[in-house]
């Protein structure tokens, strides 16, 4: 047989190449996506290249590094506390410029009350949720020394995005049959014994936030509420509870600006979307609400308390099937004002008070009557067509008697009873003053006509 032979340089030369080539795979088996079993015992920080499915915020910008939680110490059985693995990757993330928390698919999760803080070194960090995560299961669950007025808690974050095709689940039957909910006691009484509840999701004091593509249901309280924010884009949200479900809003926004709602679908046993005190420049579009309480502002001036809202805008959105539609409500005895507001492009369906102002707002029946109330001023209701359940006015202004409500606007306003044969109450009015632009269906001829003599509430909501 004939000897082999080679150069002693080119040996050399492919004796690197063989290295070079295994120092590449093993460098590349490092950076994979996934997690030896060795790697799941040492809570320790993966930075690893963006998965096949990344998420949409990568594609635009720059290279994202990826925190999955399981790398983290989390189990995702929805049995073993994994509070902890996510703060860990919460902190881990929070301190690199790209950043996306991964919640995996194909696992549950379970958390304790918790609060994730910043600010972040994070440039547009995406909390992504595509698995499934839930609280403990009912107050009896709880930890006692954790408050129990909120689950998962964002603090002064900026620029971050949640996101993914994952569920939130709040677990919210057993909060809801609590003796002291609304439904359980005699004719919508409640009864003594603790009574707090936590909101699902909480953002407080952060700004530039985006909220899409998730769903979430069944909360023990509100599903989303953001308090002292700036800069807020929900969109294509399903948030669903029962009907019957006490407290549980879909989105409640407190002292909170610039917040942009798009289609999004929710049912729920209270507001579809609630606006408090301190909300301005607020633009909701798009929204399929019901069955539900209805999109509200309010309810404003508890306790004597000052509340001004302005700038919001509710348009090209459906109502089915609630206790109310589009509503301003507000306590006797507060103080503020709530102007500049248009209603436009509503479907009704089936919907009790389609239309309504309600000044006189009250829990228990018993409220006292008061001198003070929140000025109501400049607000338009256009091209609102439907039915209406008839057991109640298709429009009711009621205005409080020292303060009217003023310029109220109405065109091609066209509500007709749901069931047909039924004997229908007029529109009501107390205390309105506005002009009715187009003439609507049915006629509203309790709207009392602007005067000289009328107070001028722009001055009030200045």
């Amino acid at each position: 047989m004939a000897k082999l032979t080679m150069p002693f340089h080119q040996v050399l030369l492919l004796l690197f190449f063989i290295f070079s080539c295994l120092f590449f795979v093993t460098i590349q088996s490092r950076h994979h996506y996934g997690h030896s079993e060795q790697e799941q015992f040492h809570i320790v920080s993966h930075v690893s290249l963006p998965p096949s499915l990344a998420p949409e915020a990568a594609v635009a910008g720059p290279s994202y590094s990826v925190f999955n939680v399981l790398d983290f110490g989390a189990v995702g059985d929805g049995v073993t506390d994994d509070t902890q693995a996510f703060k860990l990757a919460w902190d881990t993330a929070c301190q690199i410029k790209s950043a996306v928390l991964l919640v995996p698919d194909g696992y549950s999760f379970m958390l304790q009350s918790t609060i994730f803080s910043g600010p972040c070194k994070t440039v547009g960090l995406v909390f992504r949720i595509d698995g499934t995560i839930m609280p403990p299961d009912g107050p009896d669950s709880w930890p006692r020394n954790i408050s129990k007025r909120q689950w998962l808690v964002f603090y002064r974050i900026n620029g971050m995005s949640m996101q993914g095709a994952g569920l939130v689940d709040g677990k919210g039957e057993n909060w809801w049959n609590l003796p002291c909910k609304p439904h359980k006691g005699v004719n919508g009484t409640t009864m003594p014994g603790p009574c707090d509840s936590p909101v699902a999701i909480r953002f407080f004091m952060s700004s530039n936030l985006t909220i899409k593509g998730l769903k979430i249901k069944n909360s023990p309280q509100f599903h989303f509420r953001f308090d002292a924010c700036h800069g807020v884009r929900v969109e294509s949200l399903t948030i669903k509870a029962p009907a019957q479900s006490p407290n549980t809003d879909g989105i409640h926004i407190e002292n909170t600006n610039n917040v942009q709602i798009y289609n999004s679908i929710i049912s729920n046993g209270d507001d579809c979307i609630s606006i408090g005190a301190g909300c301005y420049d607020v633009d909701i579009n798009n929204i399929t609400c019901g069955p539900s309480h209805g999109i509200s502002i309010g309810s404003l001036g508890i306790n004597k308390s000052r509340a001004c809202v302005s700038n919001i805008s509710v348009s090209d959105s459906v109502i089915q099937h609630s206790n109310n539609g589009i509503r301003i409500k507000t306590w006797q005895g507060g103080s503020g004002c709530v102007s500049k507001v248009e209603f436009s492009n509503i479907h009704m369906e089936a919907v009790r008070n389609p239309i309504i102002i309600d000044q006189y707002y009250c829990l228990t029946k018993n409220c006292s009557n008061q001198t003070s109330a929140v000025v109501i001023n400049d607000i338009s209701y256009s091209n609102i067509k439907g039915s209406f359940d008839v057991r109640s006015p298709p429009m009711s202004f009621a205005c409080s008697d020292s303060i009217p409500c003023t310029n109220l606007k109405l065109t091609q306003v066209e509500l007709l009873p749901a069931a047909k044969g039924r004997t229908v109450a007029n529109p009501f009015c107390w205390n309105a003053y506005g002009t009715v632009l187009k003439q609507t269906i049915p006629p509203v001829y309790c709207l009392m006509e602007e005067t000289n003599a009328t107070i001028d509430n722009t001055l009030l909501c200045g």
